[in-house]
């Protein structure tokens, strides 16, 4: 038995294959989409996973203004913010956030960055997150692949 054929291989920041893909957003639920999402960004889809490096890939989210919400949750979810101040907690709902300008780029960057890692990864991970409302954008130069996110569990 070779015992050198059983070698983990761990990537690091030089060795990571990062890609840029392009993921639809027209008609898909809100929070199955940002699990996939953030799946993608962490790069456990990769076989070469490893959870302390930056090995995911860098993800473009377009048409972000057609997420779905099932049920009543638009008007009944509420997100929970404190100011710092007594009297201070201020809540919205995900209609209110979506009435504000950029406010799909808002929601979606909220719930994926409540599936990502609360450390400095997590942060370092959600910059690689790119979402436009309409159906363009700006990343054209880095030939992104377009995926379907219904193909990922």
């Amino acid at each position: 038995m070779n015992t050198l054929s059983y070698k983990t291989i761990s990537v690091n920041q030089e060795t990571a294959q990062k890609e840029w893909v392009v993921v639809d957003a027209t008609d898909q639920v809100l929070g199955r989409l940002c699990s996939k999402v953030a799946k993608l960004l962490r790069g456990k889809y990769k076989p070469t996973f490893t959870p302390h490096v930056d090995c995911g890939d860098n993800v473009i989210i377009i048409n972000a203004d057609k997420v779905k919400l099932t049920g009543n949750k638009w008007t009944d979810r509420i997100y929970l913010r404190y100011t710092g101040y007594p009297g201070g907690q201020r809540e919205s709902t995900p209609a209110s956030i979506m009435a504000k300008p950029n406010g799909a780029d808002r929601l979606l960057r909220k719930v994926v960055k409540g599936m990502l890692p609360k450390n400095k990864l997590g942060a370092k991970l959600l910059c690689n997150l790119y979402v436009y409302e309409g159906g363009e954008h700006k990343q054209q130069a880095q030939n992104p692949k377009t995926i379907d996110i219904n193909q990922y569990k």
